[in-house]
């Protein structure tokens, strides 16, 4: 316990550097009883994501996804981040004839896309972290919140699924996972994927309006909740990896991106251009005394 509460409070002095406030003052902000607010963007200033804070993903990245991603599809306008997905042909591809690489043997790229991530930037371990967004549901989109572990290569450092929307059977879903295991070959799932639908039976204006995704995150679980709805529960002593590691028991960074194709479907005949929005960004972390 003493090792990881120092360690815990390492990270919280860390972040706390860290922190940038932004044009909305705290008093605005509402806090968790116990926590403070250690890190947030909300997106107010600038016109594209404030480099101290953020990173981008270049070219083709995962999943056989069918967008490119690039800097230009993410700005910052009318007090949200917005990812762009587009029906275009970017600049450069590193295509080499012959190469069987998934990402090398394509000659052309059809869409382009954003991901940007607080790698280097922000990271921290354990805590609330509320995001407030928009999502696309058109066929092919693939929008998602999630983190990864600073150490070790995927899946061993763990990776925190927030949200993704996403295809599963030809038909939408929101998940909420965290995945970990030795390696590609061997990982393990803990998922909640709800169909769509349950959420248009509750709101068929849902597509339109804004939603608020939270993880609360200590040392002995991860919840994951959806407009205050708990959807899932990961219990972090099944989480450890054969070599005895537990991803999820170390600083993470935060991703932000909107996918094209692979999970998210045939985007074929869906009309471009698509948006992501999302209004904040928030981090809270338990107040000293609350250690």
């Amino acid at each position: 316990m003493r090792i990881i509460v120092s360690l815990f409070l390492c990270v919280f002095v860390i972040s706390c550097k860290s922190a940038k406030p932004k044009a909305k003052g705290d008093s605005t902000i509402l806090t968790p009883n116990g926590y403070e607010l250690i890190w947030h963007d909300e997106f107010d200033t600038g016109t594209k994501p404030d480099s101290d804070s953020w990173s981008y993903e270049h070219g083709f990245v995962r999943n056989n996804e069918l967008q490119w991603y690039q800097e230009e599809n993410a700005a910052v306008d009318n007090g949200n981040l917005i990812i762009t997905g587009k029906r275009e042909k970017p600049v450069k591809l590193p295509y080499k004839a012959g190469n069987d690489d998934w990402i090398k043997k394509r000659e052309t790229a059809q869409y382009t896309s954003s991901s940007i991530h607080t790698r280097n930037r922000f990271e921290f371990m354990y805590g609330i972290v509320e995001v407030r967004a928009k999502i696309d549901t058109a066929s092919g989109m693939w929008p998602a919140i999630w983190t990864l572990g600073i150490e070790k290569g995927w899946p061993s450092n763990g990776e925190i699924d927030m949200m993704e929307y996403y295809q599963i059977d030809g038909k939408p879903h929101i998940l909420a996972n965290a995945a970990w295991g030795p390696n590609w070959q061997n990982v393990s799932w803990d998922s909640a994927k709800i169909p769509f639908t349950e959420f248009l039976k509750k709101d068929p204006q849902w597509p339109e309006k804004f939603h608020i995704w939270k993880m609360e995150w200590t040392p002995k679980f991860i919840k994951l909740y959806l407009d205050d709805e708990l959807l899932n529960t990961i219990d972090l002593a099944k989480t450890k990896n054969p070599d005895g590691s537990n991803g999820f028991q170390q600083p993470h960074y935060i991703l932000l991106n909107l996918a094209i194709g692979s999970n998210g479907g045939d985007p074929s005949q869906t009309k471009f251009p698509k948006e992501y929005l999302v209004d904040y960004v928030r981090v809270f972390q338990k107040t000293e005394n609350q250690l």
